[in-house]
């Protein structure tokens, strides 16, 4: 051992112990720190205090004698329309933190949710849904989940509105009488009846329950808005259907997909007449697809400021959420934010159809035990930020005190 380690391991940790006990008296406010390994913790607790938030440095102390919790994290990606381009959404999903740079799960994050129209204006359709597919098998493997959404786009291939849909991209089904099998009784089709949901609900804490767990009642409970929405379109204040959430919308959806699959395929429109919605659709599941339902609603993106930030108190007590996610309607340029994120668009034109830029949003949750185990008190904390190829930005940070028993698994 060198001299200058010498000093620094042997002589330096008792001077400084004498210092901060004789002359500044700390020992007096810190009892622990009447002991060298009482100084250590309390260097420690201070150098990782800005992890912790607004916890005093007692609660941090308590904190590192207690041993019945853990803290918590959970990372969740999202991403918005990608309509037919593989390459810009591997470069997006690269770029969060999703994948690696063969394209497969990288475990570095624990949700990746996909909000809808990864079909039309492009010709990686089968590309695109295959390796979603593929993302759900490796994620699950690996304890990772994906969620994946019908937006209207989707919703307008099943009902036989082609109206987007590209020559060149029909080519690579083959005909329209394949491309029809294929995203109805097929491989594409019998994903979205299985694998796909209209609406999610995502609880940021475990002890919420699973994805997609209905919120049945309001409720003040500590934790009970931890949780966060994905929708294609919107969740509109007049929706009808909007409770048990999502419960509700999604058993529309599914019923509505069913009809749609197993009906005699028409011919597309163009250039066949419009089809519409089957015969036998409850008023329901037409109100599900018309412009104020969850796929097509564009209020939160288009309406007023203090009109939508009044509105959306009420939707987020039903859903028993924080805050809304969506994607649908486009702005080329950036994720957009309103009413301090509790409203957030994250459809920024990734495909080359639209030319905008590439971007995932990111959403970092933490729990984190202060003082005693049996003071039951914690610090939530959600971190979200805008994610794109040269910088990410904070779109919001909350951070709250909250007490009880929130147990991981």
């Amino acid at each position: 051992m060198d001299r200058n380690s010498l000093f620094f391991w042997v002589v330096a940790p008792p001077l400084l112990y004498l210092y901060i006990t004789k002359v500044l008296e700390l020992h007096l406010i810190f009892p622990q720190l009447q002991d060298p390994l009482g100084l250590i913790t309390t260097l420690f607790l201070y150098a990782t205090k800005p992890a912790l938030g607004n916890a005093s440095w007692a609660d941090l102390i308590k904190n590192a004698a207690s041993t019945g919790r853990e803290p918590f994290t959970r990372h969740i990606v999202a991403v918005g329309d990608l309509h037919g381009d593989l390459p810009n959404a591997r470069m997006v999903l690269q770029f969060a933190n999703v994948t690696d740079d063969l394209g497969n799960w990288s475990g570095n994050v624990d949700f990746f949710v996909q909000t809808g129209d990864i079909i039309d204006r492009g010709d990686d359709t089968i590309a695109l849904f295959d390796w979603m597919d593929s993302l759900r098998g490796q994620a699950t493997a690996a304890g990772g989940t994906v969620l994946t959404h019908l937006g209207n786009h989707e919703w307008m291939n099943a009902i036989g509105d082609w109206r987007y849909v590209y020559p060149t991209e029909l080519e690579t089904f083959g005909s329209v009488e394949e491309r029809q099998e294929l995203i109805s009784v097929g491989r594409i089709g019998r994903s979205w009846a299985s694998n796909y949901t209209t609406a999610s609900r995502l609880p940021l804490h475990p002890s919420l329950g699973a994805p997609n767990t209905p919120y049945l009642t309001e409720s003040e409970l500590p934790l009970s808005h931890s949780a966060v929405s994905f929708v294609h379109g919107g969740l509109s204040p007049t929706y009808q259907d909007l409770t048990p959430f999502p419960t509700r919308i999604n058993e529309l959806s599914h019923s509505l997909l069913r009809k749609l699959q197993k009906r005699k395929q028409p011919a597309p429109h163009p250039p066949a007449d419009y089809p519409g919605l089957p015969e036998d659709a409850t008023a329901a599941e037409k109100a599900l697809y018309d412009s104020n339902g969850p796929l097509w609603y564009r209020g939160w993106a288009l309406n007023p400021e203090d009109e939508v930030c009044r509105d959306v108190e009420t939707v987020l007590a039903k859903t028993g959420t924080r805050r809304m996610i969506m994607g649908h309607t486009p702005d080329f340029k950036n994720i957009q934010s309103r009413c301090n994120g509790k409203i957030i668009i994250i459809d920024t034109g990734i495909s080359h159809a639209y030319g905008g830029v590439l971007s995932a949003l990111s959403i970092h949750y933490t729990l984190t035990p202060v003082g005693a185990d049996d003071e039951k008190r914690w610090i939530e904390k959600e971190v979200v930020s805008a994610v794109y190829a040269d910088k990410q930005e904070i779109i919001v940070v909350d951070e709250r005190e909250v007490v009880g028993d929130f147990r991981a698994n």
